[in-house]
Parts: structure tokens; C-alpha cells; sequence
């Protein structure tokens, strides 16, 4: 059984004890967190979609906060001098899926 749903403005196909990093959400670690955008689930191979999701949530639980990796933006110019540098390091929440409910 999984589920395709929107997190944080993102897409993600999640299914039980599955483990993903999504946008920084709002909470402490180990609170427990409802989405209910679920767009699509698949149950022993039988789909679901729009109007029949009606009620359809995916929980999960914030297991903890973190940063990316480092992303390097450089802009040149050639022939110009122009050159500049910047960074910075994305923040991350890692949940765990810990069921959906159709």
C-alpha cells in the first residue's frame, strides 16, 4: 500500500515505515503530524483517486530537524571582473510514515 501526497508544497509517494526529507515543518521532534492532500493510493492493487480520497490521511512522525548539504552559487562574467559567490544550506525535517488511512 502507498499513497502520492502533497507535503510542503511537493509530491511524494510514501508508503508505511518509510523515512523521507521533506521542507522544514513546523513542530518538535518525535510530535506526531496528519496530512490529509493525499492526491492518490494504491491498495492491493486497486487506485484511488480525487473524490474518493475524501477522508484519506497520511500520519507521520517528526523524527528531527536538520540541514543540506552545502549549495554553491557562482555567477561570472566574462571578460568583465565580475564574478561572485554565495551559499547557503537548506533546512530539512525528517519524518517517519507511520500509517495512511484511506
Amino acid at each position: 500500500m502507498y499513497a502520492i501526497v502533497s507535503i510542503a508544497g511537493q509530491q511524494f509517494k510514501v508508503a508505511k515505515d518509510q523515512q523521507i526529507f521533506v521542507h522544514r515543518l513546523q513542530g518538535d521532534e518525535g510530535a506526531n503530524i496528519e496530512f490529509d492532500s493525499v492526491l492518490l493510493a494504491e491498495n492491493e492493487g486497486k487506485f484511488k483517486l480525487g473524490s474518493d480520497l475524501k477522508g484519506a490521511k497520511v500520519s507521520a512522525k517528526i523524527v528531527s530537524h536538520l540541514k543540506g548539504d552545502k549549495v554553491i552559487i557562482f555567477k561570472k562574467k566574462r571578460r568583465k571582473g565580475y564574478k561572485k559567490k554565495n551559499g547557503h544550506r537548506q533546512q530539512f525535517t525528517k519524518i517517519e510514515i507511520t500509517g495512511i488511512t484511506l
